[in-house]
């Protein structure tokens, strides 16, 4: 079978996109694991599904697929190439849209400069909610991993996040703890990692190691959910400027459950192209 994709990133966070209203397509898991296979496949940290939306009023329907072929919620770099994809491949010409995920519906605005800004919803506290085994929705929570307590926030950004502050982003022992963290069983259905370096109170540093991908260059949703972990703990007033190492997010939020978290960044276009998936693959 050969299908259509277009290759995107944003900020380095890379993505095979398929429309699937134009061609009747959506992997199966072993399918999105050759799609993101960087030596066989196409290479990616996710797969977007751009679909016809299932409920009126919706410009679209979109899907999440990991690098490992799980189905996930959300992604806010993901978010920000949807918008980008659906206008560059004549889907729509409306500046603004109205998207169904697995989590709810967001809305993404193309600025005019090129730079997309996402409504990514409230901000979630509640453990079963993101879900997380807990009897407590405070700010700061112990998590055990191995021989070491570490101190986390969890937030779910319509997908779960475990959010610790470190002194040095560069010296994080991000691959060694992000895995542990990531399975760890008091997150039943695992959780993106991140590690945030606290520059002032308008700035941070950001890595994170996420759920079915391992660490991306950048996170949509992880540097969400690390800039409302460090309103709610008091160390950061809203704009954010967040320093990922594939470039910078904004990320604004007013500071209660009931406002929505707001994401500025860029996303871009790398290019498109046809290839035929193995038959063996179902």
């Amino acid at each position: 079978m050969k299908i259509r994709f277009t290759k995107m990133h944003g900020l380095g966070n890379d993505f095979v996109v398929l429309d699937a209203i134009r061609q009747n397509f959506v992997p199966t898991p072993a399918q999105a694991r050759f799609l993101a296979d960087r030596h066989f496949g196409i290479g990616c940290d996710q797969i977007l599904v751009v679909e016809r939306a299932a409920t009126p009023g919706v410009d679209f329907r979109y899907r999440i697929f990991n690098a490992d072929g799980s189905e996930v919620e959300q992604c806010g770099n993901g978010a920000r190439c949807f918008v980008r994809f659906v206008h560059e491949q004549g889907l729509t010409q409306k500046p603004e849209i109205r998207v169904e995920t697995q989590s709810g519906l967001i809305t993404l605005h193309l600025e005019a400069d090129g730079q997309v800004t996402v409504d990514m919803g409230m901000p979630r506290f509640l453990p079963a909610e993101i879900p997380f085994d807990s009897v407590t929705d405070a700010v700061v929570q112990p998590l055990i991993v191995g021989d070491t307590q570490l101190d986390i926030s969890v937030v779910s950004m319509g997908n779960p996040h475990a959010v610790q502050v470190v002194a040095d982003v560069d010296a994080a022992p991000v691959a060694r703890l992000g895995p542990l963290i990531e399975s760890h069983p008091r997150f039943p259905r695992r959780v993106n990692a991140g590690f945030m370096q606290i520059v002032d109170r308008h700035a941070i540093r950001l890595r994170v190691y996420e759920r079915g991908a391992g660490e991306t260059l950048a996170c949509g949703t992880g540097a969400c959910a690390a800039v409302v972990a460090g309103i709610r703990r008091g160390v950061l007033d809203s704009p954010v400027r967040v320093t990922t190492r594939g470039g910078e997010l904004s990320i604004a939020w007013g500071g209660t459950a009931s406002q929505p978290v707001m994401m500025t960044g860029p996303a871009s276009s790398v290019f498109t192209a046809d290839i035929e998936l193995p038959s063996n693959l179902t």
